[in-house]
């Protein structure tokens, strides 16, 4: 194990032990307003958004359009890998603050388009990642794969642990799966966005809050997708430390 793989190794042990520690108060207390706020949003608009959730997934599992050439990271150390990332996160990163900013500014009925869109940059991101760490999102297991990075990006406390576990132990975990619970999918994800993205439909404040929470939840997808994928890449090497 190099020097920078041990550091990675150890940015992981924290990255974990932040991400499985019960949720704060002021998580727990936005949960409590979500729920209000939900009651107040038409019930056409809670269905757009959950088809679009449920028809996005669905189609990272079934169709080829999101699959990327793992080829460009082709001999390439995790260092190098990590750089990568970074780098193509910060152009999707941008896409979705100004996709969040022009669709927030429009109300309503923008601010509803907001989220297949930014769902779609998110699952791109994630295709990317699998390819710049050298898995084959070809194979229909690598899809559930990075369906599960999804849910533990955007998921609460309970689930986020059971989540990682999964990740933490696939190969064993996937030989349990035959789907997703598309149920629990999208209700986790919504639970998760829902606060700061309804605000997002406020007409003359959606644009700020689509900007600002778009680049956030780009932020927490790329950390999540790659800590997860060095943990996979580093279990596999042998440990010297």
């Amino acid at each position: 194990m190099t020097e920078y793989e041990r550091k990675v190794y150890e940015e992981i042990q924290a990255w974990e032990r932040k991400i499985v520690k019960q949720s704060g108060l002021f998580n727990r207390l936005s949960k409590k307003a979500q729920t209000k706020l939900n009651g107040m949003i038409p019930e056409k608009v809670h269905r757009v958004i959950t088809e679009s959730i449920k028809n996005m997934v669905k189609a990272t599992l079934f169709g080829s359009n999101l699959i990327q050439n793992k080829g460009q990271s082709a001999g390439m150390g995790l260092q190098e890998r990590d750089v990568l990332l970074q780098e193509k996160l910060a152009t999707y990163r941008k896409t979705a603050v100004v996709e969040g900013a022009g669709t927030g500014a429009g109300g309503i009925f923008l601010g509803i388009a907001d989220f297949p869109l930014l769902l779609s940059i998110k699952m791109k991101f994630l295709f990317d990642a699998a390819a710049v760490y050298g898995f084959d999102a070809n194979k229909y297991e690598e899809r559930l794969f990075i369906l599960h990075v999804f849910q533990l990006a955007f998921s609460n406390d309970e689930k986020r642990r059971e989540t990682l576990h999964i990740l933490k132990n696939w190969e064993i975990e996937k030989e349990k799966l035959v789907d997703m619970d598309w149920r629990a999918f999208q209700q986790e994800y919504r639970d998760y966005i829902d606060l700061v993205k309804m605000l997002q439909l406020v007409p003359g404040f959606g644009a700020i809050v689509g900007a600002y929470a778009n680049y956030n939840l780009l932020d927490q997808l790329g950390e999540t997708a790659m800590n997860i994928y060095r943990m996979r890449i580093l279990a596999t090497k042998p440990r010297d430390y």
